[in-house]
């Protein structure tokens, strides 16, 4: 009888094959998972870089809405800045209020007082805000990673420190009108004679601050913050009713 031999068409894999074949297998899984992996790596890049430029935005919109609702009430300062805060007194439908921005340990933070009704009250929480420490609550951390703030006033003609350009107005409190003299029957005399001497005039009365026409505010970011470089902002303050 014929020797049947076996077709070569028929035979399996060896074992190198299936090695070499797992191999590209592999390699071609290992650079999918790279583009992949890469790919939600931006992804997620993208959508911080999103995030902190919508948290910035929305910082920014609440700093400028404080700034257009000041209002100069005369019994607070309505706006002054000691290099670490900016405190304000802004307008409220119910009332006035105390805002100050302020910046510690590379946070901006924002703390609001009351909305109040009286002048007393309006200087109590003035007082209040000059006197806050950063553990004490009610100050919302709005930025991280600022590593320092300047800011200016428009004044005249030109932008100056906001630390060195308060400006008053010559406006003094009116003097004390002095005691009539009398006879002791409840009859009193008084004299005036008309003339004055412009240099017996008393203006050490208290002053009112003229408040600025614009503000300005540089950021400087941190390199770790997500910002790059500073950002400046100025608004034009609301018209005082």
């Amino acid at each position: 009888m014929p020797r049947l031999t076996p077709s070569l068409s028929g035979r399996g894999f060896t074992l190198i094959e299936v090695m070499v074949a797992l191999l590209i297998m592999s390699l071609m899984s290992v650079m999918a998972w790279s583009g992949i992996n890469g790919l939600l790596k931006s992804r997620e890049i993208a959508q911080a870089h999103l995030d902190h430029s919508a948290r910035l935005q929305t910082v920014m919109a609440q700093w400028e809405a404080d700034l257009r609702a000041v209002q100069d009430s005369g019994a607070a300062p309505a706006l002054t800045f000691d290099g670490a805060a900016l405190r304000m007194t802004r307008q409220q439908p119910l009332g006035m209020q105390v805002v100050v921005w302020s910046l510690r340990e590379g946070r901006l933070l924002r703390w609001e007082g009351p909305v109040v009704q009286s002048s007393t009250e309006l200087g109590d929480s003035f007082e209040r805000s000059a006197r806050l420490q950063p553990q004490d609550r009610g100050q919302l951390r709005t930025l991280e990673g600022v590593g320092g703030w300047q800011l200016y006033f428009y004044r005249g003609n030109g932008w100056s420190n906001a630390q060195s350009s308060d400006d008053f107005s010559s406006e003094a409190a009116p003097p004390v009108a002095p005691p009539a003299s009398g006879n002791g029957n409840g009859k009193g005399e008084g004299k005036a004679d008309g003339k004055g001497d412009g240099a017996n005039k008393d203006d050490s009365g208290p002053k009112r601050q003229i408040l600025p026409s614009g503000v300005r505010m540089v950021l400087d970011f941190a390199p770790d913050s997500g910002f790059n470089g500073k950002l400046t902002r100025q608004i034009i303050l609301g018209p005082q009713s």
